[in-house]
């Protein structure tokens, strides 16, 4: 593990290093699906940068990446990437974007890193060892009043016309309840700053697994509570993602389902 632990950290910084140098400065910048859904030149850098170490070191290991899609190998291990999540920030000069990094073993989530250079914060968990901010240990909120929670959440490009129910329902049924909603732009990011306390709960819909994958570790391992809306255990896969401290879980699941 530590081997492995090793190759993620140099993969992550190296891609921090990317995004440091382009930030705020001249890059070029698509649309994919949508014209808000941007991919930017140093999204791609930086994943390149990611594969090849990860290559260097384990050339028969899976990787699925938000850019060049799945590099499928005859592996138990699995790379989950996301080279810039928060792209649309760090088009727009807000620096509130990141690396994103999680591995998989078979099932199970053996690391994960999401690191923001930016602000210098690399949050970091390996499976039953905790969760960790610049090397110090995290833990979610204690808070147990719901009516005091502070939330984040995000909002998908595109909604599906044949969901029953639009985000921004959901999202009201929040606001109607006085309580301070934060809308970031990185789920990596939410998903952190649950892990750290900041946040006390954090749900979304339609996210990929490259954008839950580290996040989801480092919750968990900060003794965060992660599901889909029916409250059942949560796969990166999922397409609904709600991560709390655990307390206000069974509340947020009631105003998301409204019931």
């Amino acid at each position: 593990m530590t081997e492995l632990k090793k190759v993620l950290l140099e993969a992550a910084n190296e891609a921090g290093k990317i995004i440091t140098q382009y930030f705020q400065g001249d890059f070029n910048v698509e649309s994919k699906e949508g014209i808000n859904n941007l991919v930017t030149e140093v999204d791609k850098h930086s994943e390149k940068r990611i594969i090849e170490i990860i290559k260097n070191h384990y050339p028969g290991h899976s990787i699925i990446s938000e850019e060049v899609g799945e590099l499928m190998q005859d592996s138990d291990y699995q790379w989950i990437i996301d080279p810039i999540d928060g792209t649309v920030n760090f088009a727009h000069g807000i620096p509130l974007c990141c690396v994103s990094i999680g591995l998989k073993h078979k099932d199970e989530l053996l690391l994960g890193a999401v690191y923001n250079p930016m602000m210098n914060e690399l949050f970091f968990a390996e499976k039953g060892k905790g969760a960790f901010l610049n090397d110090k240990p995290i833990s979610v909120s204690k808070k147990t009043n719901f009516e005091t929670a502070c939330l984040v959440t995000g909002f998908p490009y595109k909604w599906p016309s044949d969901r029953s129910e639009h985000p921004i329902k959901v999202f009201e049924r929040f606001i109607l309840e006085g309580l301070p909603v934060r809308r970031l732009g990185s789920a990596a990011i939410d998903l952190c700053w649950v892990a750290c306390g900041r946040f006390d709960g954090f749900w979304e819909y339609n996210l990929s697994s490259w954008d839950v994958a580290a996040g989801y570790l480092i919750v968990q391992e900060a003794g965060g509570r992660i599901t889909n809306f029916d409250g059942e255990p949560y796969s990166v896969f999922d397409k609904q993602t709600l991560a709390t401290n655990g307390h206000i879980h069974e509340s947020m699941l009631k105003l998301i389902r409204n019931k």
